[in-house]
């Protein structure tokens, strides 16, 4: 009985629901559809642009932009040949490539007529190409042509339009493409940076454990193993926090076994910041730079302080020193690449930073001589185009 009542109560309520959706007025007037339903399309069709403009990128896009224009055929094309057709009359995607090649040189817009489009014996339903150059940096890198039965100066508009919002995608992945390239080239630069003092001084600690300790030497060059392994790995130019503070300790451990007693160190890391993603050797560096800078030098002993904090939607990495410090003015000249600067890739790292995450974000650096130094990174706990 109590089932039944319960199916009883579900059909009631479904009948409700249906009269209240057909008795709904539409949602919208026709331009306000009509303009969500072209940055719909758009939107559908900019990842592939933003992967640049090749055969697989141009068919993937041209499906949207073609229902953008609502003409019954379009193609794009590079500068010798058509990348992509879509709709009737394939078999003019060979006219059209020439009709390309004729509107990349004169690098604007073009619209042709049956003489130029159709074949001998072909359909003279669509005898008309309107076509549009795409340009990138000024250079123009191919077009987009759209096939009609009569073109008007509203289509022409509109495939010139499209044109130049297909350009800007285009504009965008070159971008993209030069930013990877010049992070990489950092990034084998920051590489280059590692310390050979460092590497030296490593094995020579862990040789002098050999015969006193060799336990702990084998644990020892498992670390620098370790360590080395991560700093050249050759995938992925982000990492989490999780990895690079691993690394940290690794190092921390090999400069322990240095330094024996001399040098402090404290790590204490929010579990909630661990899973950050951030560019790959981001605070490894900034360690590296307070041991040899700031407590190699140091008589006496020597504490090292990280801390990775939980700070609402951003994390706060800090590493302290309480070295010998150092004159604000060659922290500055570090920061801006100085080539007189022997700081271990602390330009580097800001640059990178501020590349990914844009200029509020970057390295902050409190010091001077004799009283220690501290640098802070913010990172955003989440930021467009970060993955591991």
């Amino acid at each position: 009985m109590v089932i039944g009542s319960a199916i009883v109560a579900v059909v009631v309520a479904a009948l409700a629901i249906r009269w209240v959706v057909r008795s709904r007025p539409g949602l919208g007037s026709p331009t306000d559809r009509a303009t969500y339903e072209t940055l719909h399309l758009a939107s559908l069709a900019s990842p592939a642009l933003r992967s640049g403009l090749d055969q697989s990128s141009a068919e993937r896009a041209l499906r949207y932009l073609s229902r953008l224009l609502g003409t019954p055929a379009a193609a794009l094309t590079d500068t010798e040949a058509v990348l992509a057709w879509t709709g009737v009359a394939p078999e003019l995607a060979e006219n059209a490539a020439s009709l390309a090649r004729q509107t990349v040189e004169s690098g604007s817009s073009e619209v042709f007529g049956p003489s130029d489009v159709l074949r001998s014996g072909d359909d003279p339903m669509y005898g008309h190409m309107v076509a549009a150059a795409l340009t990138v940096d000024g250079a123009v890198v191919g077009s987009v042509l759209v096939l009609t039965d009569e073109p008007s100066a509203s289509l022409v508009r509109a495939t010139t339009e499209v044109a130049h919002w297909v350009s800007s995608q285009l504009e965008l992945a070159d971008l993209d493409r030069s930013r990877t390239a010049l992070m990489e080239a950092e990034l084998r630069a920051l590489r280059a940076q590692i310390s050979p003092h460092f590497v030296y001084n490593s094995l020579g600690a862990i040789a002098s454990f050999v015969r006193t300790d060799p336990e702990r030497a084998r644990d020892l060059l498992m670390e620098f193993a370790d360590f080395t392994r991560y700093s050249f790995r050759r995938h992925g130019e982000y990492t989490t926090l999780a990895e690079e503070l691993r690394s940290i300790e690794r190092y921390l451990v090999l400069e322990k076994a240095r330094f024996g007693d001399r040098l402090r160190v404290t790590v204490r890391v929010a579990p909630e910041v661990l899973s950050v993603t951030l560019p790959f050797l981001s605070i490894q560096p900034l360690v590296e730079n307070a041991i040899r800078h700031g407590l190699e030098n140091k008589a006496g002993d020597g504490t090292i302080v990280v801390l990775a904090e939980d700070a609402g939607n951003e994390c706060v990495v800090t590493i302290e020193d309480d070295g010998v410090g150092e004159d604000p003015d060659r922290v500055r000249s570090a920061l801006a690449g100085s080539a007189g600067s022997d700081s271990v890739g602390l330009g580097n790292v800001d640059q990178r930073l501020r590349t990914v995450y844009g200029d509020e974000y970057g390295i902050v650096i409190e010091t001077a001589p004799d009283a220690g130094t501290k640098v802070t990174v913010r990172l955003p706990k989440y930021a467009a185009g970060v993955e591991r």
